[in-house]
């Protein structure tokens, strides 16, 4: 019996001694208005087995893009970093002088970063290979992936980049790239890919004073027709912004890959005259080439340091592919996460995962078996591939212009997330003790916008502890 009170005393003198929070975080939260109730903070060092610091750990909350380190990690752990996407090129015809008398077929694998550059070395090899000119159709396989429901735009943005939905062959994301530059006193907008089916009209006017927030100075609209889409841009632009970018999604998957084949095998010097089928690939077909990515362990940068939502809804269907390539869903997708978990012996009961990139209102995870996943992954051998996937504070990714003056500049890898009524931060924090600390902050609140200075608070409180 006294060793039972001796254990309720001392559990709850530990509970005591990390529920409180550190003083400037909770004047933070105070001033912007922020209950504690809608905060779930969670800090732990990796070499400790109890948190240092915990409120609402256990609490479901919505993380937003912090989501994308459950993805990346599982990933990592089931994949392998060295996993690569393949992306095959068969030809439905024979080669006679230069002419393929039939279909050139591509067959994608999901490949969430096949860029512009990687189709133009394909197309230079298949010319290499002695085809010239294609009478037949650009025939796409997509069956990689099973067909997925409707894409549901999120926030009603439908011709934002980040909106488009997966696919298994998917180039340059699919995205229209508009670059904001001013030269001589004009802004200049042009597409970094330049495709003929996009004319961009822009009527902005050049001010003075700091860029700040120059997104909402300008307004676009976006006005389809039959062989193009047209891109109207007003507003103003401030020259203090230099280089800007807005990426947008004006076409299909299917759309924005025949274009850019034709662009490219046009200035290959190569002749085309077919149109798109979208179809499995014949059993018949001859497999010509293929072309392979670049690592997982290199691709889950761009994913977290950018925070890259269609990398990660790749991310998320290619586990899903690879263990069941007759179930290439989301939804299975996410049952191989908790499988993964499981079989880490973290299982992650909290866990909703709809598309694994945290642009969701439905995902949830507790900042307790967050937190605990990042000290668990810690110790894992993939752990150099995901602390370094994460934006270095004050320096680079989403967190470049964060705390640069501080002295925790350099010192925190730490991945954001942010949607309307949610902001979060997680990752990882070296101490000025030396020893290496988790730090997960999720707040659900309609003025999580204003919760930036009790997140900084905070990582100034773990990084002095």
């Amino acid at each position: 019996m006294k060793r039972l009170t001796l254990f309720f005393v001392l559990s709850l003198l530990h509970v005591l001694a990390y529920a409180a929070l550190p003083t400037a975080v909770s004047d933070a939260l105070k001033h912007a208005g922020i209950p504690q109730e809608n905060v779930a903070i969670y800090v732990q060092a990796v070499d400790a087995n109890m948190p240092v610091l915990s409120l609402n750990a256990d609490k479901s909350m919505n993380p937003a893009s912090v989501m994308k380190l459950v993805t990346t990690y599982a990933a990592l752990e089931k994949l392998t970093p060295a996993y690569r996407w393949k992306t095959e090129v068969y030809r439905d015809g024979e080669v006679k002088q230069g002419v393929l008398y039939g279909d050139l077929v591509i067959k994608g694998y999901g490949d969430p970063d096949f860029q512009p550059h990687h189709f133009w070395q394909l197309l230079m090899q298949l010319q290499q290979l002695g085809i010239r000119k294609v009478t037949g159709d650009l025939v796409i396989d997509k069956t990689y992936f099973t067909p997925q429901a409707n894409n549901i735009a999120f926030d009603d943005e439908i011709w934002r980049a980040y909106n488009a939905p997966p696919s298994a062959f998917l180039v340059n994301g699919r995205k229209t790239s508009l670059q904001f530059q001013v030269l001589d006193n004009q802004v200049y907008v042009h597409q970094e890919f330049p495709l003929p089916q996009v004319n961009v009209e822009q009527h902005l006017t050049l001010r003075a004073g700091e860029c700040g927030d120059w997104r909402s100075n300008i307004d676009y609209k976006v006005v389809p027709e039959k062989s193009r889409v047209n891109v109207y841009i007003t507003g103003s632009y401030a020259a203090s912004c230099e280089s800007r970018y807005l990426e947008l999604s004006l076409f299909n998957d299917e759309e924005y890959a025949l274009y850019t084949f034709k662009t490219l095998w046009k200035e290959l010097g190569g002749a085309f005259g077919g149109k798109l089928n979208i179809r499995p690939t014949p059993e018949r077909a001859v497999k010509m080439l293929e072309h392979w990515s670049a690592p997982l362990g290199e691709q889950v940068q761009d994913i977290n340091k950018w925070s890259n939502n269609l990398m990660a809804r790749q991310l998320l269907l290619t586990l899903a592919a690879v263990d069941d390539a007759t179930l290439a869903t989301e939804q299975h997708g996410a049952e191989v996460i908790k499988q993964q978990m499981v079989k880490l012996n973290m299982p992650m009961g909290a866990l909703v995962v709809e598309n694994g990139s945290g642009l969701s209102r439905l995902e949830r995870v507790s900042a307790g078996q967050l937190g605990g996943m990042l000290v668990r992954a810690f110790h894992r051998p993939v752990m150099p591939e995901l602390m370094a996937s994460l934006p270095i504070l004050g320096l680079d990714g989403t967190v470049k212009t964060r705390m640069q003056a501080s002295d925790v500049q350099a010192k925190a890898h730490l991945k954001t997330g942010s949607i309307n009524g949610v902001s979060a931060i997680a990752g990882y924090i070296l101490g000025q003790d030396q020893r290496r600390y988790v730090m997960v902050m999720l707040v659900n609140d309609a003025k999580s916008a204003q919760a930036r200075a009790a997140q900084d608070a905070l990582i100034t409180w773990v990084y002095q502890h």
